[in-house]
């Protein structure tokens, strides 16, 4: 790769980024297609998002991504936003068309790939997610679409996501054949029964993620069976304390690297109108990835 005059920018705005293997998948692949694109990653923690919006704007990058905490907040600083975005709640790929900001969402057609990159089967049985933020809302979405029977969303009552998993609900009622409910993570009888009847558990929350690796979304980890498929969208570590007490109750584990992959092929094909060279990236960077 080399940067010349006309070499454009891409980047990942978030906190925090640094760990993020975007970079890599994303140059790689402008390189194995001979495109003049760059892609970098800019910690925006303490960053006015909407400064930061008008300034990429104004170098004509090509597009970015949003990590958290930026996928609900970047929606208001766009010109336009996808059907299924909107329907999220959330953005996670933007892409600049001319000057218009256009948002979308990736994430859920990344965990599902992802889930059946690995053998899974979403009309299999019922399904339980943890959150109801950015992410889990375009899980929940996608599954929904993608033939789960049944979804329980779950999320502390008491917590500002609460009204948005309600919300949730309603919609996947209301567009899908999916039947969806919302459980307070605090009532640990309901939590679970409805581990009982799943079939697979997923965290899309961020409590696990580097560098605060001691905590795990789950109140009562006795609640796992080893007929539980477990699944967690964080990839730093590659095995969180959810995934490994999982693991020690014989419950197949996944962890959120495969997830990265496909919805960073989602987003590539999104800003380049191409189709990204997946399986070389998936080679060269995800190998062994899910261990």
């Amino acid at each position: 790769m080399q940067i010349t005059g006309h070499t454009r920018l891409g980047c990942l705005l978030g906190s925090p980024v640094a760990h993020s293997i975007s970079p890599m998948m994303y140059n790689e692949s402008f390189r194995l297609l001979d495109l003049d694109f760059v892609y970098l990653c800019f910690d925006t923690k303490d960053t006015d998002l909407k400064s930061m919006v008008r300034i990429l704007r104004d170098m004509n990058v090509f597009g970015f991504n949003l990590t958290m905490p930026d996928k609900e907040r970047i929606m208001e600083y766009l010109d336009d936003i996808s059907e299924a975005a909107r329907m999220i709640g959330a953005v996670n790929t933007v892409k600049n068309e001319d000057g218009r900001l256009v948002g979308y969402n990736t994430d859920g057609i990344g965990y599902v790939s992802s889930m059946r990159s690995v053998g899974y089967d979403f009309t299999c049985g019922e399904m339980s997610l943890l959150g109801a933020g950015g992410a889990a809302s375009s899980i929940a979405v996608q599954a929904a679409l993608s033939g789960v029977p049944t979804l329980h969303i779950m999320n502390r009552k008491s917590g500002r996501s609460f009204p948005n998993a309600m919300r949730l609900a309603d919609q996947i009622n209301a567009a899908t054949s999916c039947k969806a409910d919302v459980i307070d993570l605090n009532d640990v009888n309901a939590v679970r029964k409805a581990l009982e009847q799943s079939a697979l558990l997923t965290n899309a929350t961020s409590v696990g993620m580097a560098p605060h690796t001691d905590g795990v979304p789950l109140p009562d980890l006795s609640c796992l069976h080893p007929g539980l498929t477990v699944s967690d969208i964080i990839y730093n570590p590659r095995r969180t304390r959810l995934l490994e007490e999982a693991e020690k109750l014989g419950c197949p584990v996944s962890n959120g690297m495969y997830m990265l992959l496909y919805q960073g092929e989602a987003a590539f094909h999104i800003w380049t109108g191409q189709d990204m060279p997946t399986e070389a990236i998936r080679a060269r960077y995800f190998s062994g990835s899910q261990e």
